[in-house]
């Protein structure tokens, strides 16, 4: 029975593999990191190339297969070419972790500016999760049927605190609706599908966003001041904090966890 096997064994993802999308950088890195160091073999995709195969050098210390794709993650022809390459050596764990922060006042978003959060933040994830289910249901072992979808959706879905970020938070709600469609539709079937809710993480792509605002719209300053207020530790986010809580995830310590919303937001929902 599982809940007898130590602790060793439940953490292990020995003889797993992942597929990390966004994984050149920030929280999709530190996933990365930690997958590896849990024995994972390691899919890693990113439009970020140099990234990935910076991160793949330094994870070489571990004894783990490890290949890397530089995918547009927006093009669905992209996406399917991915999935060709991995025919017959397809993941049982994916992460779709890829994302933009677009920002702009809610009155100057246009459909193209719309189509680009939507299509990586949103469609991308639809496509992943379809690819990896699909693929999974062919396995004719019912043993080996099935795996783990860990999706990422954010605060701003659930409380949108930041002015000008709509899509985003649009983009957003819509992982967290596919996250629990699918877990009612597929638990069946021997899948676990989760999502996490980061906030306040301190990552390249958010401290890009956060020199945009305070230079381009100095009144949302105020925003900045009153988003620390509701962080009772009074800090940033780390990107392995998340990247701990997707290993627990992906690994049998949550093996009763299924759509579920899983906060890791030093308190901000709450608070």
């Amino acid at each position: 029975m599982k809940a007898l096997l130590p602790l060793s064994e439940l953490i292990s993802l020995k003889g797993e593999k992942a597929l990390i999308t966004g994984s050149a950088l920030g929280i999709g890195k530190a996933m990365a990191c930690r997958f590896a160091e849990a024995d994972a073999d390691l899919e890693l995709v990113d439009m970020n190339e140099r990234g990935l195969r910076i991160v793949a050098g330094e994870l070489s210390k571990y004894a783990v297969k490890i290949n890397i794709h530089k995918v547009d993650l927006s093009s669905k022809e992209a996406i399917d070419t991915l999935w060709g390459k991995l025919k017959g050596k397809e993941p049982n764990i994916l992460v779709n972790n890829a994302g933009i922060y677009p920002f702009k006042n809610f009155l100057e978003v246009d459909g193209a500016f719309l189509s680009k959060a939507m299509d990586i933040n949103l469609k991308s994830v639809l496509l992943m999760c379809q690819h990896m289910i699909r693929n999974r249901l062919k396995i004719r072992s019912r043993l080996e049927r099935g795996g783990v979808i860990i999706n990422i959706g954010s605060i701003e879905a659930l409380m949108p605190f930041v002015e000008g970020m709509a899509p985003y938070s649009i983009s957003k709600a819509g992982v967290i609706a596919l996250t629990r469609a699918l877990a009612k539709e597929y638990g069946k079937n021997g899948f676990r599908i989760n999502v996490i809710i980061p906030g306040g993480i301190v990552t390249p792509g958010t401290k890009a966003v956060a020199r945009e605002v305070t230079q381009l719209h100095l009144s949302l300053l105020r925003t900045g001041v009153l988003f620390s207020s509701r962080l009772p530790l009074k800090r940033g986010g780390l990107p392995d904090e998340v990247a701990r809580i997707a290993v627990v995830l992906a690994s049998d310590l949550s093996s009763y966890v299924h759509g579920a919303l899983i906060p890791v937001d030093e308190g901000f929902l709450s608070a």
